[in-house]
């Protein structure tokens, strides 16, 4: 059975955590505990690139989550098409940057897709199936 899930955010700092205990919660109710930690960390990570690179004042940032078998599929999407996400190497003493590096090794796959108006950045999880 497919699964679906999609929230608006203000883009505030405080839709970041939102999205992430959303994100951990639906894990768990979809049947696929064991990817909860994982599917928080990546929600958060891509919630937060959207709030602090992609929004706008007054434009929500949308989380949307799909499991379709065993394949659990994150999009976040905001209104700044033109700011694409791409991974960078930060320093040592730098507070930010890493993100997407940790996105990249906890996704089987991630991406970006343009939009009319915006971008959908997106990352893939594998579980273990349907219960």
């Amino acid at each position: 059975m497919d699964r679906y899930d999609v929230r608006n955010y203000p883009p505030r700092q405080d839709s970041v955590a939102a999205a992430r205990r959303r994100a951990a919660w639906l894990a768990v109710a979809w049947g696929q505990p064991e990817m909860a930690t994982d599917v928080a960390l990546v929600t958060s990570e891509l919630t937060t690139n959207a709030v602090l690179h992609g929004s706008v004042a007054d434009r929500y940032v949308r989380v949307e989550l799909r499991l379709t078998g065993a394949l659990l599929r994150i999009e976040v999407t905001d209104p700044k098409g033109e700011r694409r996400p791409e991974p960078r190497r930060a320093a040592d003493d730098e507070q930010y940057g890493r993100g997407l590096q940790i996105v990249g090794a906890l996704a089987q796959r991630w991406g970006a897709s343009e939009r009319v108006v915006g971008k959908t950045v997106w990352a893939e999880l594998a579980g273990r199936g349907p219960r």
